[in-house]
């Protein structure tokens, strides 16, 4: 299976309070993009690395749950802390407690942790840049940077990003975007993410940026894939939700593995849309069970797209 290094700058630690009968019942993960996009990497049998810092208490915590569950990590200690959230979901919703978000990574900080990403993905068949829950741990240019580095060193780029760090990286050359029809109303990039062709008019023009392939993603509607083959419209199964959470990156990293796998870009969109199809029927964000996957991606329809 291919190699993918994932840069996730500050990993979330996540408490939730659920009920169990009549009494709480209180768990403990590590989130954020980038990790969703890890654990289900290595759910569907890839190499994964993830680039991460850890600070203060809950980033040993968070360090240590990864380790826990067996994905390999790069890690930068460092001081401060790491993004927290603790939310209720007792009475069947999400209800948020505490917010905090995690301590900026200074200059020295930074300078470690970009060498760290440089030296995972010197070998590896593709990169994924994703991003921190917050606006403040790392300016949006780094992602130009480390796009026209990790270029410059031959690797597939493949960005999760939106709005400047969107723009920063494919500044820096990505050439594999995804992003959500929600991302691209917040960017002001269409005026109405259910209008088809406004969001075509968009990925056309990443695609004039200088982007091989981008795919788009509209929750229960599916998504919409421009490459240089064309455009796809692409509907997976429709099932159940247990959690709609992560999906999104699950679709992401099912993408990532395919096309470092050297697949073709429709084979990579039905194991991604597979992928966050099976997401959202668990209770764990970015997991699914491999063979299940697989086999919901043979009923994953794409549809070229005449224009």
């Amino acid at each position: 299976m291919p190699s993918i290094v994932v840069f996730a700058p500050a990993p979330l630690l996540s408490i939730a309070i659920e009920e169990h009968g009549d009494q709480p019942d209180v768990h403990i993960h590590v989130g954020g993009q980038g990790v969703w996009q890890a654990r289900m990497l290595r759910a569907l049998g890839a190499d994964v690395a993830l680039v991460a810092s850890f600070a203060g208490e809950p980033g040993r915590v968070a360090e240590r749950l990864l380790g826990d569950e067996g994905i390999a990590v790069a890690d930068l200690d460092r001081e401060g802390v790491n993004p927290v959230r603790i939310t209720d979901r007792r009475s069947g919703e999400r209800t948020s407690i505490v917010e905090t978000d995690g301590t900026p990574l200074d200059r020295h900080d930074l300078d470690a942790l970009y060498s760290m990403v440089l030296r995972e993905a010197a070998h590896a068949d593709l990169v994924i840049l994703s991003g921190p829950v917050d606006d403040e741990t790392l300016d949006a240019d780094v992602y130009r940077r480390l796009a026209s580095d990790l270029a410059a060193l031959d690797r597939r780029v493949l960005v999760d990003l939106a709005g400047d760090r969107l723009t920063a990286a494919i500044d820096g050359g990505a050439t594999v975007v995804k992003v959500s029809h929600e991302e691209l109303v917040a960017d002001g990039l269409v005026a109405d993410g259910d209008d088809e062709a406004q969001l075509v008019v968009a990925m056309e023009g990443l695609r004039e940026r200088g982007v091989d392939v981008v795919a788009v993603s509209r929750a229960d509607v599916g998504s919409l894939v421009l490459h240089e083959g064309g455009l796809l419209r692409v509907t997976a199964p429709r099932l159940q939700v247990v959690d709609h959470t992560g999906a999104g990156d699950s679709y992401t990293a099912g993408l990532a593995l395919a096309l470092a796998d050297g697949r073709s870009v429709e084979e990579a969109i039905r194991l991604g849309a597979a992928a966050g199809a099976i997401n959202v029927t668990r209770h764990g964000l970015g997991t699914g069970d491999a063979e299940a996957i697989r086999a919901v991606a043979e009923h994953v329809e794409v549809e070229v797209v005449e224009r």
